[in-house]
């Protein structure tokens, strides 16, 4: 992560994320993509860092349908429930897909970067197929195993966030937009 400046909504969503403590749920969250026939989709992904300090980053395989979505429209939606802290993060902004071909380096660093058990998700046949009773779902891929090259890294930079408080009476909504220097706005929950 560079040292720029954080935006306010991030310490808010930390601290969100604290209170989940170490439950692998906490790191789950919604992508929301459009498909070319109009179509919305959602899947659920893992978070795995921020690079920036707007911006969001996960991991994927080229192969799957929200690349397609993505080739046909770059901006995405993410929802991002924290059920402890009772708070929901609505988080919208543009989505850029990394590839092997376009920076293998950094593919290679986020690729090392995972476990044995979670690299081998790739190792897995094409999502979204026919399931073949005699296909091989590999449960582990050793540190030496060769990045496969529909391996790839999604950063998403955020543009709009907006939290959800489901603790109080009435609930509390906050807005922050980037283009306002994300200047906190309640609204209406």
């Amino acid at each position: 992560m560079t040292t720029s400046v954080l935006p306010p909504w991030r310490s808010v969503l930390k601290a969100a994320q604290r209170r989940e403590g170490r439950s692998p749920s906490a790191r789950w969250l919604q992508l929301a993509t459009v498909a070319k026939n109009g179509q919305p989709r959602v899947r659920t992904l893992v978070f795995r860092a921020w690079t920036e300090s707007n911006q969001l980053e996960l991991l994927t395989d080229t192969r799957s349908e929200k690349i397609q979505d993505l080739d046909y429209q770059q901006s995405v939606e993410i929802c991002w429930l924290f059920t402890k802290a009772r708070e929901q993060y609505r988080l919208s902004g543009v989505a850029n897909v990394i590839k092997i071909n376009n920076n293998r380096e950094l593919c290679q660093k986020k690729w090392l970067s995972l476990s044995p058990s979670g690299r081998a998700v790739w190792g897995w046949p094409r999502p979204g197929e026919m399931l073949n009773p005699g296909a091989s779902f590999p449960e582990a891929f050793s540190d030496d195993e060769p990045m496969p090259d529909h391996f790839s890294v999604l950063q998403i930079d955020i543009e709009h966030v907006e939290r959800l408080h489901l603790g109080p009476h009435p609930h509390h909504r906050t807005r922050w937009l980037r283009d306002q220097n994300w200047r906190s706005e309640d609204l209406n929950p």
